[in-house]
């Protein structure tokens, strides 16, 4: 991948400094993950020039700056952000932080109750209208404003047992932010027109949504707090994928790999493991909006990755040019 000359924000001679620095962190990080991907030629081609980027754009904004990071399941949204975040701390002594839409997940019980009074599907999480946004907005709004000394609980959804923690289990971070990376399947996700939502786009819509009540309500959502929540992104990067089917490929790769991964632990045979079947029908649960996003959110994003058969970045689109060296 090669990165736009014109705002690559660093000499020749600076970026290899950088990467020579940040080599052994960002090697160390990818082992922790258990990539199997050599991923090193990216540190000096992406991490460190976006790292740049973000920095230029930030430019003397007194708060933390809110990156916005969106992908479709199984893109690798955790990898880039942690990787990003290890490069940000190692060559800039920038603070990152990330946060998961999916760590503010309504609870089960919440989910239960929209199953019983609004639609069936809404048990299962991950559409608008199953998160909790209010605790979105006051987990950033503190975030980005955290001084030193000054604590924060950042909330912690178990996919194991489907639920949120309790509040004293939550992660915790102290100090100031520099960037926080708010990343999600559908992070700055705009509605669909409400013509787009008469036919269904999949068997899960034709035969569990034969009305259209649940993606309707999804769309009053995505148009309604949801809109809130993503006007505090100063920055929204996209990682693309090529197709739909790409996405039910890779979320299936993922689903294996946690197989493999519980399989090597004691406590593995607690955790939920879906078949390829149930992990396509999971999936049709985001179709309709991964499809709208793929189609409609390219030409806004400030940033635009363009993935690759083995999730790497191809290919990179600026939208927001910026201006100066730093």
């Amino acid at each position: 991948m090669n990165w736009p000359s014109d705002q690559l924000f660093l000499t020749e001679a600076r970026l290899a400094a950088l990467a020579e620095r940040c080599a052994a962190a960002f090697r160390a990080e990818c082992e922790a993950m258990r990539i199997d991907n050599d991923l090193s030629p990216l540190l000096a081609s992406l991490y460190l020039p976006l790292a740049a980027w973000l920095r230029r754009a930030r430019g003397t904004m007194a708060r933390a700056q809110v990156v916005g990071v969106c992908g479709a399941q199984g893109s690798g949204k955790s990898t880039f952000c942690r990787l990003l975040a290890t490069v940000m701390r190692e060559a800039f002594d920038e603070v990152a932080v990330a946060l998961s839409i999916d760590d503010i997940y309504e609870t089960r019980e919440r989910r239960e109750q929209l199953a019983r009074d609004v639609h069936p599907l809404f048990i299962t999480r991950g559409v608008p209208g199953t998160h909790d946004v209010a605790l979105g907005l006051s987990t950033i709004g503190r975030l980005v404003s955290l001084r030193e000394g000054e604590t924060i609980r950042l909330p912690v959804f178990d996919k194991a047992l489907d639920t949120r923690l309790p509040a004293e289990k939550w992660k915790r971070h102290d100090g100031p932010v520099g960037t926080l990376l708010f990343e999600g399947w559908c992070v700055g996700a705009a509605p669909q027109a409400e013509a787009a939502l008469t036919d269904p786009v999949n068997r899960l819509e034709r035969e569990e949504d034969p009305d259209g009540v649940w993606r309707r309500t999804v769309n009053e959502h995505l148009g309604a707090e949801y809109r809130e929540l993503f006007a505090r992104i100063d920055v929204l990067i996209l990682l693309r994928v090529d197709t739909m089917q790409r996405v039910f490929e890779w979320r299936r790769l993922q689903e294996h790999k946690l197989a493999e991964a519980a399989a090597e632990d004691a406590k593995g045979a607690a955790t939920r493991i879906m078949t390829d079947a149930q992990v396509d029908r999971f999936i049709m649960h985001y179709e309709r909006l991964t499809r709208h996003i793929l189609e409609e959110m390219p030409s806004r994003a400030d940033i635009v990755f363009d993935l690759d058969e083995s999730h790497s970045a191809a290919d990179v689109h600026i939208n927001n040019r910026l201006g100066e060296r730093l």
